[in-house]
């Protein structure tokens, strides 16, 4: 028992602490935006395995309730190999906090959806006072694809159901048709990968979880993989070029090439599509996929390693 808390706390400090660091400064994240959000998102799977399964096992060794349901299923062999009794003093410190923890973790996330579903009415409401009036006979509420009088030249998703593709006269003037498709297009992988959902749970986490540097960079990454996989899911239909250029009259009234921390990432991203990245070969795709959703089995292999063994 002992053993498997020690092991578990390895594990998920090393998750947490060097693996996001050294992905951080990594290059390949940007070859493979995808990829890279696959992998944060096993990291951080990783590191609430091992604080769930460390939860349960303490608690079994501490409440005798806990351990009869449990070990209800398992022979005797099993409970006996666990050796419960011996690590009833770490359980004891480690079981209340871990606790706290995945209340903390379940407020955190319940108050992201209820701020989101607050703030997605909010807009949805100003967005029906902005939306033109329909001739008589047409339905109420608008298609999938809005256009609002506007000149500030906009373009986004609005994630919902049902979810639709807002767009500004002020953009329909400055951009053309090729450029149009791609910003379409971009907000169109955001809504088919459901990116709304991981950045949600990355805010959650991060702000239950301030000084967690896991969470911190799970956050930050997540906000620029996304961006980064929606500009390659439309360079790869309207071209590079078209999508930079897209992306430039969007924004430049915003300072899209200026030097300031808030839009760096807009430079950072007009650089990469004029200048594209080669991507990972296919075998070196498919690797550190499977490598990196093998990681979270990690926790459950330690948990059960002990009751395999006796079984064995």
């Amino acid at each position: 028992m002992t053993v498997c808390l020690l092991l578990l706390s390895a594990v998920a400090l090393t998750a947490a602490v060097p693996a996001p660091r050294a992905l951080c400064r990594a290059a390949w994240p940007e070859r493979e935006p995808v990829v890279a959000l696959w992998v944060w998102q096993c990291l951080v799977a990783t590191v609430l395995l091992c604080c769930l399964a460390a939860l349960v096992l303490g608690a079994a060794a501490v409440f005798h309730a806990v351990r009869a349901q449990v070990f209800a299923p398992a022979p005797q062999a099993v409970t006996e190999a666990y050796d419960l009794s011996a690590a009833r003093g770490w359980a004891a410190v480690l079981t209340p906090l871990l606790a706290c923890g995945a209340a903390w973790t379940g407020a955190m996330l319940v108050r992201e959806l209820v701020e989101e579903r607050r703030r997605r009415g909010q807009a949805r409401a100003h967005l029906r006072e902005r939306a033109p009036d329909l001739p008589a006979g047409l339905p109420a509420e608008p298609g999938p694809l809005l256009v609002l009088e506007d000149e500030y030249p906009d373009a986004r998703w609005f994630p919902g159901h049902p979810s639709r593709l807002i767009v500004t006269t002020g953009a329909l003037r400055r951009l053309s048709a090729h450029q149009l498709d791609a910003v379409l297009t971009h907000e169109r992988g955001h809504a088919r990968a459901h990116h709304d959902w991981l950045l949600h749970l990355s805010t959650a986490l991060a702000t239950g979880f301030p000084r967690v540097p896991l969470f911190a960079h799970f956050r930050d990454q997540t906000h620029r993989l996304v961006e980064l996989a929606a500009d390659d899911t439309a360079s790869r239909r309207c071209g590079h070029l078209t999508t930079a250029l897209a992306l430039i009259e969007l924004n430049q009234h915003r300072g899209v090439l200026s030097c300031d921390s808030s839009r760096r990432l807009l430079g950072e991203r007009v650089d990469r599509l004029l200048e594209p990245p080669p991507r990972l070969g296919r075998r070196h795709r498919a690797l550190t996929t499977a490598l990196a959703a093998l990681v979270p089995l990690l926790p459950l292999l330690i948990t059960f390693a002990p009751g395999l063994t006796a079984l064995s």
